[in-house]
C-alpha cells in the first residue's frame, strides 16, 4: 500500500488486527462547516467537565461555547436539580446561565452530598478539613437536617 505523507493516517484496531489506512479529505474542525446552532447542539450534550476541555481546544470552540446561552442553560439544569431556589434567584436576578451555573456548580455538589448523608458521620469541624465548602442559606439547611432525620 502507498501512503502520501500528506494525508493522515488512522489506525484502528479491531479483534486484534491494526487497519491502516489513508484518507483523502483532511480533517475538518466540525465547527467551521455547520451552523453555529449545530455546533451548539453538540456541545449542549457535554457534561460540564468536557464542555470546559472543549473549549480550551480553538479559539472558534471557545467563542461559541463562551457565548451560547443554550450551551450553559443545559449544564444549569442539572445544577437546579438540586438547587432549584438558588438558581431561580439568580435568574431573577438577571445572571447569565453560565454565570448562575459557575455560581452554584460547587454549591450543588456540596448539598448533594449532604442531602445524601455523606457527612452524616462527621463529629466535628476538623473531620471536613480540606474539603471544599461553600456557603448555604437557612433554607438548605433546614433540608438537609430534615434528611439527617429522616435516616
Amino acid at each position: 500500500m502507498h501512503h502520501d505523507p500528506a494525508s493522515p493516517v488512522f489506525l484502528c484496531s479491531k479483534r486484534r488486527a491494526s487497519l491502516m489506512f489513508t484518507c483523502d479529505v483532511p480533517a475538518q474542525n466540525f465547527a467551521e462547516t455547520l451552523p453555529t446552532e449545530m455546533s451548539e447542539r453538540i456541545f449542549g450534550e457535554l457534561d460540564t467537565e468536557s464542555l470546559c476541555s472543549a473549549a480550551l481546544t480553538c479559539r472558534l470552540w471557545h467563542d461559541i461555547i463562551e457565548e451560547s446561552e443554550q450551551v450553559w442553560r443545559n449544564q444549569c439544569s442539572l445544577v437546579s436539580a438540586v438547587c432549584q431556589r438558588e438558581v431561580d434567584s439568580d435568574r431573577r436576578d438577571g445572571l447569565s446561565w453560565k454565570v448562575t451555573l459557575v455560581k452554584n456548580y460547587t454549591r450543588s455538589r456540596l448539598k448533594r452530598d449532604w442531602l445524601r448523608g455523606r457527612f452524616s458521620h462527621v463529629r466535628s469541624a476538623e473531620e471536613l478539613r480540606g474539603r471544599k465548602m461553600t456557603p448555604l442559606d437557612a433554607e438548605t439547611w433546614g433540608e438537609i437536617l430534615q434528611a439527617e432525620l429522616d435516616r
